[in-house]
């Protein structure tokens, strides 16, 4: 068994916050965040009743849809060639072709089968995982409420405003958000009551962020801003207007994704099937020449000792070892799918298997998402119940929403009035 750190080491670098940062699309939002609700909607080119229809839908066509980077869903052909490029898969190959050569048909076939075999098992089993994550993404389909002007100019938030999906937003839109909705682009606010943001997904911190609408001071620092909310986070609590700044891939949560779609990282298990076949070749780089050599000088049957040199050569490659091991990634993929869970690249199964301990920061994933309170100080260090007065008064009256402070401030005097009560009934029973 490995630690976790074996199975794939990660280049330290700035977290999300620090990395969002520094992409243009925060700059410019720490720029229209100190501008007034009417020089905002002036420089976005909209109106508080929002964008007319032809407008919205000439916009679409200029910017394009609002989703973010991700995977494209590979071909089928590359399903078949990402599962086919293999090293050892190569190795026997060119053992095989070298028995074709040699006129030993039935071992070419056998170890070109071995690989026809490896490849078909791991193509279907991705490509059935791959299908099956494509339809849960499929039905999963998120709106946004968003204020639209028909094409005559007459707004349509007579009747209420329309619910789009969040693909069709563009700069400019107007949209109404309350408790529970997802950001669906990065918006400035115009006006909110009682708003708090969880920007879990960008920050890591699991707190909520209280927001507000108007302008703010200026400042380089887009996080800084409380009219500000960014696409990747979600309404907590209260309800709001905004207008949307920028969408897709111009988004702060789009450029983060832009940087971490690419290429993925070899994993333990391929550095190790890797390692192995340079093994396999120095070996057999070293052993088909010297045997061949002997044998040619000491029999002089230069063909002969060819014929068993690549005799000895194939001896050497484990033929079975690709179908060996694709039937037990195979079986571990079909075993999680029986817990619900898709594996969509039969190599992580060795990772799951090669970890024993495993390391998260992500606050309120793995953790229970609470604090709890064990002191209450003064200003000197010392027990101070006077503080613990004050911390009870702020968090109990508080108009807004209660975050994991104020919990944990409540749940410790409600425990101490349980405990103060026990005492009580016990000296009454003595």
């Amino acid at each position: 068994m490995t630690h976790a750190g074996s199975v794939g080491e990660a280049t330290p670098g700035p977290g999300p916050a620090a990395r969002l940062r520094q992409v243009p699309a925060a700059r410019e939002l720490a720029q229209l965040g100190s501008l007034p609700g009417s020089a905002l909607l002036e420089a976005l080119g909209t109106s508080p009743e929002g964008l007319s229809t032809p407008e919205a839908e000439r916009r679409l066509a200029l910017y394009g849809p609002n989703v973010v980077t991700r995977e494209r869903p590979p071909s089928i052909a590359r399903e078949v060639i990402g599962r086919a490029i293999n090293p050892l898969n190569a190795l026997l190959l060119a053992l095989a072709l070298v028995s074709y050569a040699l006129s030993d048909q039935r071992a070419a076939v056998l170890i070109a089968s071995m690989v026809i075999l490896s490849v078909t098992l791991g193509f279907i089993q991705e490509h059935r995982s791959n299908r099956a994550a494509a339809r849960l993404r499929a039905m999963v389909r998120t709106t946004a409420t968003v204020v639209r002007q028909s094409a005559s100019g007459d707004s349509r938030s007579r009747d209420g405003p329309a619910e789009l999906a969040i693909e069709l937003l563009v700069p400019g839109d107007v949209i109404h958000l309350c408790a529970g909705d997802m950001v669906p682009a990065d918006v400035r606010l115009l006006s909110a009551k009682d708003v708090f943001i969880n920007q879990a997904a960008l920050t890591g911190e699991a707190m909520p962020v209280e927001k507000a609408g108007g302008e703010c001071e200026p400042t380089e620092d887009a996080f800084a801003l409380r009219n500000v909310c960014f696409m990747g986070s979600n309404v907590v609590s209260g309800t709001a207007q905004a207008v949307v700044v920028q969408t897709g891939s111009r988004t702060c949560f789009g450029q983060l994704a832009d940087t971490l779609v690419g290429p993925r990282a070899l994993t333990s298990f391929d550095r190790g099937v890797d390692k192995f076949t340079w093994l396999m070749l120095a070996f057999i780089a070293v052993m088909v020449p010297t045997v061949f050599l002997i044998n040619g000088l000491l029999k002089g049957d230069w063909l002969e000792a060819l014929l068993f040199a690549v005799a000895v050569g194939v001896g050497l490659t484990p033929e079975m070892l690709p179908m060996i091991v694709t039937v037990n990634l195979a079986k571990g993929a079909i075993a999680m799918s029986r817990k619900r869970v898709i594996v969509k690249r039969l190599n992580s199964i060795q990772n799951f298997g090669a970890m024993d301990v495993l390391c998260t920061d992500k606050t309120g994933t793995l953790t229970q998402d609470r604090i709890i309170l064990k002191h209450h100080f003064d200003i000197r260090g010392a027990e101070s119940r006077e503080t613990l007065e004050y911390a009870y008064l702020n968090s109990y009256y508080q108009t807004g929403l209660k975050n994991l402070l104020d919990v944990a401030v409540l749940q410790h005097v409600e425990l101490e009035e349980h405990l103060q009560l026990d005492q009580r009934f016990e000296k009454v029973d003595e």
